[in-house]
């Protein structure tokens, strides 16, 4: 004889609250609205600064790198980088090597926008009611957990 589980059990399962996926989800939408401000006084959107975190450290990447390690299709990107070229933060050139390929170079201006930047992580410290070493804990959970589920698709 099967055991059908009861409706109470099938429905807790179901609660939007007890889902992993909209705990990441609602926090990332919130913690983006806390971005927002800061963000607009260098007058980039979050995808341009996480663009400009990662030519940050390190210039001259490749528009595929940088889609890589934003975990993005280079299709989507590219857009972005252009509106980041039309700011004058950074220069977008072929390789000599493949012309398929894309670099990213800073400009000047770009470089020097890393360093009106640096409030911004104290703020998001701020504002998350965490210590530093809470958030690096957290942090890591996710980083294990993104790894686990990149294994999986």
């Amino acid at each position: 004889m099967t055991i059908a589980p009861s409706t109470s059990d099938t429905c807790e399962q179901l609660l939007l609250d007890n889902q992993v996926c909209f705990a990441l989800h609602s926090t990332s939408l919130l913690l983006t609205k806390v971005y927002k401000p800061l963000l607009q006084k260098l007058r980039l959107t979050y995808p341009q600064y996480l663009a400009m975190l990662v030519l940050w450290e390190r210039d001259g990447r490749t528009v595929s790198e940088i889609s890589q390690r934003l975990l993005t299709d280079p299709g989507s990107l590219t857009p972005l980088l252009k509106r980041l070229e039309a700011e004058g933060l950074l220069s977008r050139t072929r390789s000599r090597e493949d012309e398929r390929v894309v670099i990213v170079q800073l400009t000047e201006q770009g470089r020097a926008l890393k360093v009106q930047a640096r409030e911004i992580p104290q703020c998001i410290l701020g504002a998350s009611g965490r210590t530093v070493e809470q958030l690096r804990r957290l942090q890591e959970e996710l980083q294990v957990l993104r790894g686990h589920l990149q294994d999986n698709l």
